[in-house]
């Protein structure tokens, strides 16, 4: 079974996030798969998403529930996709469950534009079988406060945990909005302190790319770009 599938914990992100990531990938998806939100608050999310309960942890919080991916137990049995909620599909992804069948991939973290030997991971999007790699899952929850003091974040433990039987997405496939499609374009605050692009403008998408992800500022509910606006629905 193939599945795609999400985190959402507490607000920063709305259900819109959610119900716009899966009519993304109901557009542009012609493998088979059930779509699955992992959440605490079902709260309009499409019925037409399954939803899982998270469990809940005091000493966890947003993405540090991304190990939980991880757990040979998770619940669900198959090939998982997951994608994180400030993202846009927008051209074929079959290519994400066809490509390089059983192994785990992730994408090269986006400081690829300035080091182009650069081997960090970003797990805004990864494929993974369940039960593969589950020393992520297995090391976290036995201790994850000690985890979350020592790492800035989910994708640097999952990097210090994965050394080998990895591979990465090709680079073109899956782009970031801010640095390579719009090319680090001059940044500007607003009014409550969250940054924007300075001026207005259309992304350079190259023939293989299907996802634009959107790191830090801004989502894809406040960028002004015409681009995004059109394709983020």
């Amino acid at each position: 079974m193939n599945y795609v599938v999400c985190l959402k914990y507490g607000n920063k992100y709305s259900a819109e996030y959610v119900n716009k990531l899966y009519n993304g990938v109901k557009r542009n998806l012609t493998v088979p798969f059930e779509f699955v939100c992992f959440t605490e608050d079902t709260t309009d999310i499409d019925p037409n998403i399954t939803i899982r309960n998270i469990p809940i942890s005091p000493q966890i919080t947003g993405w540090w529930y991304k190990p939980m991916f991880f757990n040979p137990n998770l619940g669900i049995n198959g090939t998982l996709l997951f994608l994180d909620l400030d993202m846009i599909i927008f051209d074929n992804i079959d290519k994400l469950f066809t490509h390089k069948p059983g192994e785990f991939l992730i994408i090269r973290d986006f400081n690829r534009c300035a080091i182009k030997s650069y081997t960090k991971f970003n797990s805004s999007v990864f494929r993974i079988n369940t039960g593969q790699h589950s020393q992520v899952y297995d090391n976290f929850i036995r201790n994850p406060s000690l985890v979350i003091r020592q790492y800035h974040g989910d994708q640097d433990w999952i990097r210090a945990s994965i050394k080998i039987d990895f591979d990465y997405w090709p680079d073109e496939w899956i782009q970031s909005y801010k640095w390579e499609m719009r090319g680090k374009p001059p940044m500007v605050k607003d009014k409550n302190g969250k940054r924007n692009f300075e001026k207005i403008g259309e992304p350079v998408i190259k023939n293989e790319t299907s996802v634009a992800v959107f790191h830090g500022d801004p989502n894809p509910k406040d960028c002004n770009d015409q681009w995004v606006i059109d394709n983020w629905t």
